[in-house]
């Protein structure tokens, strides 16, 4: 296991900036993703961290010791691609061996090596097949295996089951999370699905244009976002209107909450509230009604809606979500159990929110 820096990183490709003043510490045996859209550079970061690509600034270092100028192949990272790059013409069980060999490990060493990365793959029964007899999921544990079996410092994971249909996607989620903390390698995996991120990391880095917006544990990023852009990306957010009173107290649908952080008394601003922290009650007089419907298994998405004012969108149990049915009108509050809300902006949105 390695601790893991990489600080003030800058990268640009001709006049486009793919990391800015990038800098992200991970502790050893920890696994973090690099969550962002397409082109916010959390590839870029990988490559450079394995010595793909240099970067034009800053440093990477491994145990306290600056790596930077040292070329891949002496890194000794592990890194599986979403492509799973395999040797066709080698079988499972060779091509998790093919690592071993470069490092010179003797035939006996090698087949205790093999034998339990088959093993811990759970590949018993495809040890002996070629690639293009296994199905993408056991490629891709052929891929794991074969960057575990040579003891790396660091696994680097480039977006690994994105070629995976659903299903499959998530056994294997969750088997490179069991994997990880059998074997304890510190690990970076790359990924745009927020649900993959959040489900196996220690921690989670969301990148937007090159930059760290927030690095923090998934139920942290989740409750209390850094700013919109995390709000945004992280699940899904109303952006409400909110009224600060006095010390870090904001009025947000008629009730008091925490804010995370303090406005002057009487200006207004936006908050994000999730879905499942809006509750609903029947009233013949409410000023809103439920517009739609999306039944989602346990849960339903009920989008509410007001003239002129921007819809709502609630979370709420699909048992309790049958009592409101499209065209029924409704009071919207905060749920009783909610004491905190993220403060967006200190702007007012255009259109204001009534209860």
């Amino acid at each position: 296991m390695a601790t893991v820096e990489m600080v003030s990183i800058r990268k640009a490709f001709g006049s486009s900036v793919a990391l800015e003043d990038f800098t992200v510490r991970i502790r050893s045996g920890e696994l973090v993703c690099l969550l962002g859209p397409s082109g916010c550079g959390k590839t870029t970061a990988l490559r450079i961290l394995a010595g793909l690509e240099k970067a034009d600034g800053g440093r990477v270092a491994v145990e306290g010791l600056d790596i930077s100028d040292e070329p891949p192949e002496r890194r000794r990272f592990g890194m599986v691609f979403q492509d799973y790059s395999l040797f066709p013409n080698m079988t499972a069980r060779q091509n998790i061996e093919f690592g071993l060999k470069v490092q010179k490990k003797d035939a006996a060493s090698r087949r205790s090596i093999v034998d339990r990365m088959i093993d811990v793959t759970r590949l018993q029964a495809h040890a002996d097949k070629y690639p293009h007899q296994m199905s993408g999921g056991q490629r891709q544990r052929v891929a794991l295996a074969r960057a575990i079996a040579t003891a790396p410092r660091v696994l680097l994971l480039d977006e690994p089951l994105s070629a995976l249909d659903a299903q499959v996607r998530e056994t294997l989620r969750d088997e490179i999370r069991r994997l990880q903390l059998e074997i304890g390698v510190t690990t970076v995996f790359v990924t745009h699905d927020q649900h993959e991120a959040l489900a196996i990391a220690d921690r989670v880095g969301v990148m937007s244009n090159g930059r760290l917006e927030q690095l923090a544990p998934p139920r942290e990023l989740y409750e209390r976002p850094a700013n919109s852009f995390v709000a945004g990306f992280i699940g899904t957010v109303n952006q409400l209107p909110a009224r600060a009173l006095q010390s870090d107290r904001w009025q947000v649908l008629n009730r008091t909450v925490v804010g995370n952080e303090a406005g002057t008394a009487g200006v207004e601003g936006t908050v994000a509230v999730r879905p499942e922290h809006i509750a609903l009650d029947r009233s013949d007089i409410g000023p809103w009604t439920i517009e739609s419907t999306s039944f989602l298994g346990p849960m339903t998405r009920l989008v509410v809606a007001q003239p002129g004012h921007q819809s709502l969108l609630v979370d709420l149990a699909s048992s309790d979500a049958v009592a409101f049915p499209v065209g029924s009108r409704v009071q919207v509050r905060l749920r009783d159990d909610v004491g905190q809300v993220t403060v967006l902006t200190l702007a007012p949105l255009a259109s204001r929110m009534s209860s």
